[in-house]
């Protein structure tokens, strides 16, 4: 299996604290002395990763020309579940997951990746054929959290919005036409928050297959916001309600 291309401090430092074993080489700068540099070649050393010192040109050809900090390594691919249906049978409690209809840049994915993590989310889902996939920039920006947060491509959004609607799961879309203010309505229970790319929203079928569209409540001049942004003001608002229900 082709190993994965993991990149930049914080996803490297991730990889090499949840699952060192899947590191096979690590490369870094020759150039690059600082002390941050000599903390991770300390980390690992102590997990017996293999450490080769090659020149940023080797580095700017592994990674695509990306921001790589003088740090890539070749790891295994992630052992997460594949399948809607794998994360929901080993969930403890009410789900928690993110659904993200059309979201195609990398930097963005990675953002929501993070925030999804954060906030203890489940599982990330979205559609094959409107997604960016789990290339190395979206890993970077994630900075490991797509370590740990499940992401799941699904051939068909509405019909994963039915299945997921079956198991008594409510299904909640964030736009800026909602009816409900985001801080009115009820998140405590088993949710999925659904938002869709900032430049086109929720396409109608993943609309239609809602329970419940909510807005984010706007106080300034701007009318929306960045969809990373907005799933961090929509995750943490229902973990705060989760948190609430458990006391």
């Amino acid at each position: 299996m082709k190993p994965q291309v993991v990149f930049g401090f914080h996803a490297v430092t991730s990889r090499l604290r949840a699952r060192a074993e899947s590191v096979r080489d690590l490369y870094v700068d020759a150039k690059r002395i600082d002390k941050r540099m000599q903390d991770l070649l300390d980390n690992a050393k102590g997990k017996n990763v293999r450490v080769m010192q090659v020149d940023g040109v080797r580095l700017d050809g592994m990674t695509g020309h990306a921001r790589h900090q003088g740090v890539v390594a070749l790891a295994e691919p992630t052992n997460l579940p594949q399948f809607v249906e794998d994360v929901l049978e080993t969930i403890e409690g009410p789900p928690f997951l993110l659904l993200l209809d059309g979201v195609t840049d990398p930097h963005n994915l990675g953002a929501c990746l993070r925030v999804a993590d954060a906030a203890g989310v489940h599982a990330v889902i979205a559609p094959k054929d409107r997604s960016v996939g789990l290339t190395s920039t979206v890993m970077k920006v994630a900075s490991g959290a797509a370590e740990n947060v499940p992401y799941i491509t699904v051939t068909n959004l509405a019909r994963t919005l039915r299945e997921i609607k079956e198991r008594d799961i409510w299904i909640v879309g964030a736009d800026e036409e909602g009816a409900t203010d985001l801080y009115a309505a009820g998140l405590s229970g088993p949710l999925a928050m659904v938002l869709g790319a900032e430049d086109e929203g929720l396409r109608r079928l993943t609309r239609e297959g809602c329970d419940e569209i909510i807005s984010i409540p706007m106080f300034g001049s701007v009318e929306s916001l960045n969809v990373s942004v907005a799933s961090g003001v929509c995750l943490f608002e229902a973990r705060r309600q989760r948190e609430a229900a458990k006391k």
